[in-house]
Formats: structure tokens, C-alpha cells, sequence
């Protein structure tokens, strides 16, 4: 019969070993994924930089939906190199081809003096907060940790943010800024389900951050009750990951875009009319931008607000919902964003229509330019802004 170390010796005769200082250099080829096979206590106490972590126990069930390409270089290690042994060949049997296990396994790598850090890991509260979440493979973890380490500014504490904000805050976003500087009003109450009516009169930024906070704790609520203009924007926008648009007006809107393309930051547009709504993501890294999109403000007359025309109450909560979707994957590299493409809601004949939103060649105010974007206020809706003179120009 057998023994443990005779299966231990046979199984490391089929696999293929390397000492930590080799796997310290192959972990930075391309592509390469450094895998963890020890239990979550062992893991929180310190690991390889950006391992992913996979206990031995749940291997076979995860690792094709974490590392679905079966020919990118895979490093494991558990402690000492005997898991990591028998999970070498477990992927080389679920035909994975260039796998190592590295002797000596995370002890090793510590004697040796290579580098490591202790990861950033949910307790056991927001393990079951995020429970949900973490039986995505496309989240995990590593995804609901990345939430938490996110900032995400919304524009607006209203109709579009209201739903916005409660789903981001739920989902765990780390920090959420909002910028208001209205007070709530009984009129708003019919689609703004930040507030309520104990909170009329209040300044919108509070009675969210009072909302968002008691719905979850783990988010740091940052408020601006402040006017949006250019002799702030800039700063407010700096440091944030993706801008939530849920402005109604035009010279906001073409103020956060020339800003938000100096700084590099996607922004999830979102607006409402009557009974239609629509989305898109401007990323002036990879795709048009609200300019692309919209050259020059129409007159005031041709574009009322909600306050003018009237939106159906729910509404708003479909459009920012979806602009939630889109912001969350943004910040996990998830899916296809909505990146050159406008996604348009009908509630009344409850359908959708995609349109293709184009580069437009003749708009300067793009990524390329960012050095030159001179970020000023619309002067009466007036047409877009001159980029600064080019140097020696």
C-alpha cells in the first residue's frame, strides 16, 4: 500500500519545481499568474505581491473561471511546497501547460528575503455582507476588495444619483463623493430616494450622506455643498476613479467633460426626459467624449429641464441603476462598458435601442490636448472652448 510520501514523491516526479528566487523571476512574465493554495488565515498574514488566492480545497471548482486561459505561465506555492505540489498537478491534468511549484513554498520565499506583503482582506462581516458578491468569479475578493480601495464622485444628490449612490454604496464603494448644493424640497421626493420627508429643508448632500451611511459603513461619504465651476472643478474631480454625471444642465455638463478629459477620468452619463432616459461612458482614454457627442450646447429653449417638462418617477431609478452597473465595470475591468456607445430607454413602449456614439476628428478638447484644455465656465451656452496655444505658438 502506498504511503503519503510515496503519492508526495510521485506526484512531484510529473510536475515541475522551481526554487523561489526562479519564481520570483518568472512571476513577472507576461501574462503570469501567481496562485495561492493555502487556507484565508495563512493568506492574511502575508502573501506574494497580487497573488491570486485559491485554497487547495476549492481549486478544481474556481481556477478555470479566475485563470480561464489554460497557457499563461502559473506559479503556485502554498507554505512549503507540498499543496502547491499537488495543485501543480491538478491543473496540469485540467490542461493547464506551463505550471511550477515552488519549493519550499511561502517559507522559503521569506528565508530568502524576496519580497511580500500582507494583502488587504475582508473581515468576517463583510465577508457575509459581500457574500453575494464574492460567489461571482468575476469578483471575489480581490474584486470586492478593489471596491473598497475605490472613489467614485457623484454628480448631483437627485433623481439620477438617488439610485446611483444607494446601489454603489451598497455594493461596497469605498468612497463616494457627492456634490449638491440644493436643499431637499417635498417635490423632490417622488424620484430623489436618498431623502425623505423627515429631511425637508436639509441640504441634499447631508440627507445622503446620512442615507448612504446608515446603509452601509464601510463607505466614507464626502460632501461638496458647493456650485460646480471652473475655479473648483478641478480640484473636486482630482483623485476620483469614475465621475457619476447626473446633471440636468448643459454648461455643468460641458464643464465636468473638458475636466474630466484634462484629468483622465471616465465619466457614466446618464439623463432623463419625460418618459425616456439614456447612458453612455465617456472615457477620453479610449473612446469619445460629451463633446464628441454633443459639439455645442443647443439654445436653452430646446432643452427644459425635469422641472419644466416633467419626468416620470421612476424613471430615474432605472437610468441610475444602470449607470451604477456601468460605474462598478469600470472599476473591475468588467464586461463591455458602454465606451462609444449610447444605450436609450423608452419606459412607454419599454425597450431599448443602442446607437453608436463616434470620435468626432474636428473636437480638440480630447486626452492628446490634455496639456492645452483651458477648463472655463460656458458664457451663455456659448461654443466650446478654445484649447490654449501650443507652446512657441
Amino acid at each position: 500500500m502506498a504511503t503519503f510520501r510515496d503519492l508526495l514523491a510521485s506526484t512531484k516526479s510529473q510536475i515541475r519545481e522551481v526554487t523561489a528566487a526562479e519564481a520570483d523571476e518568472l512571476r513577472t512574465a507576461p501574462g503570469a499568474v501567481v496562485l495561492d493554495v493555502r487556507e484565508p488565515e495563512e493568506y492574511e498574514q502575508g502573501a506574494l505581491p497580487a497573488a491570486l488566492h485559491i485554497p487547495r480545497g476549492t481549486l478544481e471548482t474556481n481556477i478555470e473561471m479566475k485563470v480561464p486561459d489554460h497557457s499563461v505561465p502559473v506559479v503556485i506555492y502554498c507554505a512549503s511546497g507540498i499543496r502547491s505540489a499537488f495543485a501543480a498537478k491538478t491543473l496540469t491534468e485540467l490542461g493547464y501547460t506551463d505550471v511550477v511549484s515552488v519549493i519550499g513554498g511561502f517559507n522559503q520565499w521569506k528565508d530568502d528575503g524576496l519580497d511580500w506583503n500582507t494583502p488587504a482582506t475582508l473581515d468576517a462581516g463583510q465577508r457575509n455582507r459581500y457574500k453575494r458578491h464574492l460567489l461571482l468569479p468575476e469578483v471575489g475578493e480581490t474584486g470586492q476588495q478593489r471596491l473598497l480601495e475605490s472613489k467614485v464622485l457623484l454628480l448631483g444628490a437627485g433623481g439620477l444619483g438617488s439610485p446611483a449612490a444607494l446601489y454603489l454604496a451598497a455594493a461596497g464603494v469605498g468612497t463616494i463623493g457627492i456634490i449638491d448644493m440644493d436643499v431637499v424640497d417635498e417635490s423632490n421626493l417622488q424620484r430623489q430616494i436618498l431623502h425623505n420627508l423627515d429631511r425637508i429643508g436639509d441640504r441634499k448632500v447631508d440627507s445622503a450622506k446620512k442615507t448612504l451611511t446608515l446603509l452601509n459603513p464601510d463607505v466614507n461619504v464626502v460632501t461638496y455643498d458647493v456650485r460646480l465651476g471652473a475655479d473648483n472643478v478641478l480640484d473636486i474631480l482630482a483623485g476620483y476613479d469614475v465621475i457619476v454625471d447626473g446633471t440636468d444642465n448643459f454648461p455643468t455638463r460641458f464643464l465636468v467633460n473638458d475636466a474630466s478629459v484634462k484629468l483622465g477620468i471616465p465619466v457614466v452619463h446618464g439623463s432623463i426626459f419625460r418618459f425616456e432616459g439614456m447612458v453612455t461612458v465617456f472615457d477620453p482614454k479610449n473612446g469619445p467624449t460629451y463633446r464628441d457627442m454633443v459639439p455645442e450646447p443647443p439654445p436653452a429653449e430646446l432643452a427644459p429641464s425635469c422641472a419644466e417638462a416633467g419626468v416620470l418617477g421612476v424613471l430615474p431609478g432605472i437610468v441610475g441603476s444602470i449607470q451604477a452597473i456601468e460605474t462598478i465595470k469600470l472599476l473591475l475591468d468588467l464586461g463591455d462598458p458602454l465606451v462609444g456607445r449610447l444605450l436609450a430607454y423608452d419606459s412607454l413602449e419599454q425597450s431599448f435601442r443602442e446607437f453608436k456614439v463616434q470620435v468626432d476628428p474636428a473636437n480638440e478638447i480630447t486626452w492628446a490636448n490634455r496639456d492645452r484644455i483651458r477648463v472655463a465656465e460656458l458664457d451663455h451656452l456659448c461654443a466650446p472652448l478654445p484649447l490654449e496655444p501650443p507652446p512657441g505658438g
